[in-house]
């Protein structure tokens, strides 16, 4: 079958736009459309559902996903096997990571693996760190950059890049009677206090389990996807939030946020970088993992 073709379906299948997955595999719409056409009456069966709005795969597109996606992580390393006549390595990699793990401290690993690995290009997502690992898990990136959870999926592989402490976050002036700027004491007190909390992941995890361990039933008054929007919300005065230091520390609006002396302190969280044990076989996946 056809590389390319299977390159064309996967970015349609992760996507789940045309005009973007032809931008990425840099041909028409209506190629696009044309090749994946020829790829289902190929396999003599519908692999997308589409209508002038949407796009999504079917039944058959899903269990066609997973065989493409492992036919092109097997073409490229034996591409490399093949081509390779020199100790250099080449080809290319896939790395997932929130807008804050990006100049975080992907800057820095990404200047080290350009100097050391000139040949190696890098595919760079950015996105909500709570679905980094699920991105490895199912086969959409080689690596991702998040926190450890407390369980690691199976065959998963970890590798720790630090630690940051969860902190709990107030609008540096205080803009509502019930939004305070200093540590509530009293559980009562918590308990009135509208909260900005992720929708899931493991600080969410953290503040729940912090909240219940004190009987507390906290106030939600938000649940959002990224930790950047949990500090803009607290900044205008919304609410009380949880975020790592690491986001507080690289916001543009860190200035307008208080730390609260919150005891005792939520447990920090380890971050770094996940990949499935049977990628660090991939000698460029093994590079960049082993360049920590």
């Amino acid at each position: 079958m056809n590389i390319k073709l299977l390159k064309q379906f996967l970015a349609l299948a992760e996507t789940l736009h045309f005009g973007r997955a032809s931008d990425e595999c840099h041909i028409s719409i209506s190629a696009l459309s044309r090749n994946i056409r020829h790829l289902e009456d190929e396999l003599g069966v519908p692999l997308f559902n589409r209508d002038n709005r949407t796009v999504a795969l079917t039944q058959e597109g899903q269990k066609f996903l997973k065989y493409a996606r492992d036919t092109s992580s097997q073409w490229n390393l034996i591409r490399h096997e093949l081509t390779d006549n020199s100790d250099q390595l080449s080809g290319e990699i896939s790395l997932y990571g929130s807008v804050t793990a990006s100049y975080s401290f992907l800057y820095e690993l990404l200047r080290r693996f350009r100097i050391a690995y000139p040949a190696i290009e890098i595919k760079l997502r950015t996105g909500d760190p709570e679905h980094a690992i699920a991105h490895v898990l199912d086969g959409k990136e080689d690596l991702s950059i998040a926190a450890r959870p407390a369980n690691l999926p199976r065959g998963l592989a970890f590798k720790p890049i630090a630690t940051s402490p969860l902190l709990f976050i107030a609008p540096l002036e205080q803009q509502v009677p019930n939004i305070p700027t200093t540590s509530p004491t009293a559980p009562g007190e918590w308990a009135n206090i509208p909260m900005i909390l992720s929708e899931s992941g493991v600080s969410r995890t953290r503040v729940d389990e912090w909240f219940r361990q004190r009987d507390i039933a906290p106030r939600i008054y938000a649940q959002v996807t990224g930790n950047e929007a949990i500090v803009s919300m607290v900044s205008l005065g919304f609410g009380i939030g949880v975020v790592p230091k690491i986001v507080l520390d690289n916001s543009p609006l860190k200035d307008r946020i208080r730390v609260l002396d919150v005891k005792p302190e939520l447990e920090p969280y380890d971050i770094g970088l996940f990949t499935l044990k049977k990628n660090l076989k991939n000698p460029l996946v093994d590079a960049f993992w082993s360049l920590m």
